[in-house]
């Protein structure tokens, strides 16, 4: 496989009353912002009126994806109402009545299935997409993605609140996710045939409105020939997004094969204290042993690390690690935040760049 995988990024923001950290709707947010972005990306609706979603272009380097996501993440802000603030968390501090859901047909099928749930669903998540041009190597790319999802979840927790207190997990997100249909983490497919069949299947059963309403932690993206990672929180930071985006892509574009896929029920175990512990998890080994989350760290680095010196990614990559190492999690950071100052002091770490 090429090293010069090319991919994309999809952050997921929620417009908040910095008084209360409520969700606000974001109608004169989106009248002022949504569209392309003049050097590169896209703004546009999500699920809730509160959310937004920046997009990026396809680009070939972290350097292009940062420019891109530091320029509309600065738009957002500066085109925030007085009172309001754009927030970067994988689910609000606090919920006050219902969510109203965009307009939408795909989004009113969703509703439909989902029912209650879907006036309950503001969560914020990070997509990474990377280019894989053949079906097959989707696939194989899907099983090896597959085996880190607990790592990757456990170094993006960044939603540590549930209905304005401490959620006792890391990711509050993950778990509100986990109550969907076709969610979580993924089978072991055998190859493309086996992944479309499933697919087809529970559209027939009408588990899925349409293909693209596939939430597993990693998917096959319906719109574009790309690998799709979704097992993320939003992050606090672009550098943050960078850091998951650069092991993402080097997990996609590495060429070993996953001739022993974990079992599904390890792999939802692994899932779930992830969720619940972040990066303090003790996540299963390629042994069979548990092993800590910053050890898993290191084993998948081992795997992938020549694939990020030859994309000139391993620099950026240690040092951001280096860095989660020190200050911690965005879970973590948010935590540290609501106990120094309360809802205000979560409102500062919100509102810095």
């Amino acid at each position: 496989m090429s090293r010069s995988t090319r991919f994309g990024i999809e952050e997921e923001f929620v417009l908040l009353d910095s008084r209360t950290l409520a969700p606000v709707s974001a109608h004169e947010l989106h009248d002022r912002v949504l569209g392309e972005v003049e050097g590169g990306g896209t703004l546009a609706l999500e699920f809730v009126t509160s959310q937004i979603e920046a997009a990026t272009t396809p680009v070939s380097s972290l350097r292009q994806a940062g420019e891109q996501l530091g320029r509309m993440r600065r738009m957002l802000a500066q085109n925030a109402q007085h009172g309001t603030l754009v927030a970067a968390t994988g689910s609000p501090f606090i919920v006050i009545g219902a969510a109203q859901i965009s307009p939408s047909p795909h989004y009113d099928d969703v509703s439909d299935l989902i029912g209650r749930l879907a006036s309950e669903h503001v969560v914020n998540g990070l997509h990474v997409h990377v280019e894989v041009a053949d079906d097959e190597a989707r696939v194989r790319a899907l099983r090896r993605v597959r085996e880190h999802l607990a790592v990757l979840l456990a170094l993006s927790a960044n939603s540590p609140f549930a209905g304005g207190v401490p959620a006792g997990l890391a990711s509050w997100r993950s778990t509100m996710i986990r109550r969907l249909p076709v969610s979580w983490g993924p089978p072991p497919f055998r190859d493309a045939d086996d992944y479309h069949r499933t697919v087809d299947r529970l559209l027939e059963m009408g588990a899925l409105p349409a293909r693209s309403s596939v939430s597993w932690a990693v998917r096959l993206s319906a719109r574009y020939e790309t690998v799709e990672t979704r097992v993320c929180d939003a992050q606090l930071s672009a550098d943050d997004t960078l850091l998951l985006a650069a092991l993402i892509r080097a997990l996609v574009a590495a060429d070993d094969v996953v001739e022993h896929p974990m079992t599904p029920e390890m792999l939802d175990a692994s899932l779930w204290l992830a969720a619940r512990h972040g990066m303090d998890a003790r996540l299963p080994s390629a042994r069979g042993d548990a092993q800590g989350a910053w050890s898993a760290v290191e084993r998948m680095l081992d795997g992938i690390g020549p694939v990020l010196e030859e994309l000139g990614d391993a620099e950026f990559v240690r040092a951001h690690l280096d860095r989660v190492r020190v200050e911690g999690t965005g879970s973590q950071r948010q935590l540290r935040a609501y106990e120094d100052g309360g809802a205000h002091g979560l409102a500062r770490l919100f509102l810095q760049p």
